[in-house]
């Protein structure tokens, strides 16, 4: 209805209904089954390194080197067929890649950057503990010195890819801040379980890591990151694609909506047809059409290198709090059908508790917005 494709390029067209096709062709099939039987789809990775998706806003090394929109645009066509595919995606090139890319030395950049953007190797981040998440700075995960090496000892928790990824950029308190250290999977004392029984993002693997007198060479040290800054810096450009990708999930329930409505009938009628129902579809679009005008707009001020952290939260605070609630009117709609696999409303709705938790809860977003207006940090 706003003629959204107009305001983008040729190329972030292409670019966005080759991700359209992509997840029609590969994963709607079988999304539900993934979801259902709690899979990952981890033997995808391939194929989205083989598209360019796998870090493709970062330069070099074998990546696409697309613009932000371009990214969003493909986090939200990602997002359209499951937050757990996009989060898979999303891992691998905001968190993982991008902490190499941003901050290891060439001599990391080279070995891992383009097996992971080929996706013939898979990353994760471990930053998260189990006793903190939204306070990272109180982490207890210690990295000591003994001779020339680092000896790491903590837990991780939340971590997506974990027990499927071949390295994990991995944040520990030292002597001299917070640094980050690259860990290979089979590095003895470093082992990952995956969290079972989950009702959220169940096609994608989520593991606690631990790090039990794991020792690492100096050389697994990113030498560009100290303090939290580091992992700050990573977790902002997953949150932008977040920013888009919960719009995904949203326009997919929405279409969803629309469709069934069209076509149920109820008191010799299409419910599309009652002004109850087209009042909820109304409203809908409505909230995703200004939630995409404002991922657009945070996309054109990261390209021109004028994005703020605390716009990427009002952007995720709004996207995503917009996002889940529609999913929920959209579920109304096709009532008791709407609470059924055959769907993928109620998968979305789920999914999007998930993503309204990570990376940031919708609470620290709105404390972020908070200081931004007044000046005073209410944190702590």
């Amino acid at each position: 209805m706003l003629d959204f494709d107009s305001l983008l390029t040729d190329e972030e067209r292409l670019i966005q209904h080759t991700v359209r096709d992509f997840v029609a062709d590969r994963v709607r099939p079988a999304i539900a089954e993934w979801f259902e039987q709690g899979v990952s789809p981890v033997e995808l990775a391939p194929e989205l390194g083989k598209l360019g998706l796998l870090g493709m806003h970062l330069t070099g090394y074998g990546c696409a080197g697309t613009n932000a929109v371009s990214y969003g645009l493909a986090c939200l066509e990602l997002e359209a067929g499951d937050s757990g595919l996009r989060s898979l995606v999303s891992v691998q090139g905001s968190l993982s890649m991008y902490s190499i890319w941003k901050y290891g030395s060439e001599e990391q950049k080279q070995e891992w950057l383009p097996r992971l953007a080929a996706g013939q190797a898979l990353g994760c981040f471990g930053l998260t503990e189990p006793d903190f998440g939204s306070n990272p700075a109180g982490m207890r995960t210690r990295a000591e010195r003994s001779g020339t090496d680092w000896v790491l000892t903590g837990n991780k928790m939340w971590i997506t890819n974990g027990s499927v990824a071949d390295v994990a950029t991995v944040w520990a308190r030292t002597d001299d801040g917070i640094r980050g250290f690259l860990v290979p999977r089979g590095t003895p004392g470093f082992t990952a379980s995956d969290v079972r029984h989950k009702l959220s993002l169940r096609a994608s693997t989520t593991s606690e890591l631990t790090l039990d007198g794991v020792r690492l060479p100096e050389s697994a040290m990113l030498p560009h990151a100290r303090g939290l800054a580091g992992p700050l810096g990573c977790l902002n450009e997953a949150r932008f694609g977040i920013v888009f990708g919960a719009l995904g999930a949203a326009r997919d329930c929405l279409n969803t909506a629309i469709e069934y409505a069209t076509t149920r009938i109820q008191f010799d009628r299409p419910i599309a047809g009652f002004q109850l129902t087209q009042a909820k579809l109304a409203d809908a679009s409505l909230e995703l059409y200004k939630g995409l005008l404002l991922a657009l707009h945070l996309g054109r001020l990261k390209d021109d290198g004028k994005l703020r952290a605390e716009q990427v939260s009002l952007g995720k605070l709004n996207n995503v709090r917009e996002a889940i609630e529609i999913a929920r009117t959209c579920r109304t709609i096709l009532g008791g059908s709407g609470i059924t696999l055959e769907y993928p409303i109620l998968r979305h709705a789920n999914n999007l508790e998930s993503v309204l938790t990570y990376e940031g809860t919708s609470e620290v977003h709105q404390l972020v917005v908070g200081q931004a207006l007044t000046g005073i940090a209410a944190f702590r």
